[in-house]
């Protein structure tokens, strides 16, 4: 049965952007209404249930926030944690499920590299609540200024400017620009911008090219080298050398 009630649900501040969000429980019950669950809020949500194919997951297509059960069969929540932080290029946030409640416990998921820890059963809002905040606490101490090379980006104002020369940017090419910025050194996939720009639906047509061709023609038309790079098989990547 799951961990969580409908009744134990009120009212949640709608999220300020859907969160992709990877939940690795091997209890198909809780798995269907956890997801059921984060749908509902507007998130998206892939599953696996055990801990290498979690594992495997989280690598190849990092979450914003990985929701991981402690007992999993064939290798536990605890290995999964430390796995990860080992083999991943960046930082996932990782709020470790378990019914697990002594402290030695939670000591020992924190010292596995989780983020935070929510025993069972829990509260759906507190759960929901819990994954918005650990998707932004990555964000604590870091400047609102993005600076590649001669690229600067003002997260707060939504402007960017290059060698000192402001960028005619707006909307979609302006954001392309910050997740590739944010994602820099490492090359972001065609998958991984469709799914941030268009959570819900990803329009018939191929918007990506259009948008793209904004972008070269604002970020790279008035100087000698392009800065955006298409990495053949990979995806796009900016070059700090110019």
């Amino acid at each position: 049965m799951p961990d969580w009630h409908p009744a134990t649900i009120v009212t949640v501040v709608p999220n300020p952007r859907a969160l992709r969000i990877l939940l690795v429980e091997d209890n198909l019950a809780l798995r269907q209404s956890l997801g059921a669950l984060f749908d509902s809020h507007g998130h998206q949500i892939d599953f696996a249930a055990d801990g290498r194919t979690g594992l495997a997951l989280a690598l190849s297509e990092p979450p914003d926030v990985l929701v991981l059960d402690l007992g999993l069969p064939g290798m536990d929540g605890l290995r999964v944690c430390q796995a990860l932080r080992e083999q991943a290029d960046r930082h996932i946030p990782i709020l470790m499920l378990t019914a697990r409640d002594q402290v030695e416990d939670k000591l020992a998921g924190f010292g596995a590299g989780a983020d935070d820890y929510l025993v069972k059963p829990f509260a759906a809002d507190e759960l929901l609540a819990r994954c918005l905040a650990l998707s932004q606490r990555h964000r604590v101490g870091t400047d609102y200024r993005l600076r590649i090379g001669s690229l600067c980006i003002d997260r707060r104002s939504g402007s960017a400017s290059r060698a000192g020369q402001a960028l005619e940017l707006q909307g979609i090419p302006l954001r392309i620009l910050q997740l590739l910025a944010e994602a820099w050194p490492r090359a972001v996939t065609r998958s991984e911008l469709l799914r941030d720009l268009w959570p819900d639906e990803v329009p018939a047509s191929d918007p990506l090219r259009s948008h793209l061709y904004l972008l070269r023609q604002a970020l790279d038309r008035p100087f000698d080298k392009p800065m955006l790079h298409t990495v053949h098989g990979v995806g796009f990547a900016l070059d700090d050398k110019v």
